[in-house]
């Protein structure tokens, strides 16, 4: 679950903040404290404390400049004026991802090359989302390039527990996948979808730098598809019996 998410939407639990928010988006132009106090019937410093609490949580954003239309005394002085941020509130228990599927999904169709099927290219750059996700997550390892089995499968655990798929141990030697991130897409495009994600979880394991664990697509009605397992241990030779 992302934390900032739901911090912006604990900050519109307030009934006249949630008012405010909603007046700031409607207006389509940047408001003044005045035109906030002015719309909610309060003074403008209670307006001003819940403005810029709504833009400490990043929901709105500011900026200074003359306000129009005035004259006579300190007339010439900036403001502080209030418009919505860019941040998209997308918040859901458990945690779904639809918007990276789909973003997938396009780059896929843009880029599928002649000879590939359209299956092919969402495999190809969804394992390639998943190294590209290994590049980022690396620079917090220590020590060697190359990741050892057990070292690695813990290492994807890590990353994916903060990507939604709310990993568990059933056994020493497996990670399973509680939660599909993509649950209701993989139901109506199972093939299509979980094919996908396995790519994008074995570009991820490979890309943590481990070629030995298994990242294995195992369909359940209840988990995600793809369980990740420790290779099997080398078995010993067999002793001979002396004659």
């Amino acid at each position: 679950m992302n934390l900032s998410e739901v911090r912006r939407i604990s900050a519109l639990d307030d009934e006249l903040r949630h008012r405010l928010y909603l007046f700031t988006r409607a207006a389509r132009r940047a408001v003044s404290r005045e035109d906030a106090a002015e719309h909610a019937g309060i003074s403008t410093k209670l307006a001003a404390f819940h403005l810029d609490k709504l833009v400490d949580r990043g929901l709105l954003k500011t900026y200074f400049a003359r306000p129009g239309g005035r004259s006579g005394r300190g007339a010439g002085r900036t403001a502080k004026f209030y418009e919505p941020s860019d941040a998209q509130i997308d918040l859901s228990v458990p945690p779904r991802r639809y918007r990276f599927v789909g973003e997938l999904l396009v780059k896929a169709l843009k880029d599928q090359g002649s000879e590939e099927t359209p299956q092919q290219a969402a495999d190809r750059v969804a394992d390639k989302a998943g190294r590209d996700l290994a590049d980022t997550f690396r620079p917090t390892l220590s020590g060697a390039a190359r990741l050892g089995p057990e070292r690695a499968l813990t290492a994807v655990g890590k990353v994916l527990q903060d990507h939604g798929y709310e990993p568990y141990r059933p056994n020493p030697r497996e990670v399973a996948l509680k939660n599909c991130p993509f649950h209701e897409l993989a139901r109506q495009a199972p093939d299509l979808v979980c094919r996908m994600n396995h790519s994008f979880l074995e570009g991820l394991t490979r890309g943590l730098g481990n070629d030995s664990v298994q990242v294995l697509l195992e369909p359940s009605e209840v988990e995600c598809c793809v369980r990740l397992r420790l290779p099997e241990p080398a078995r010993r030779p067999s002793r001979t019996a002396k004659g």
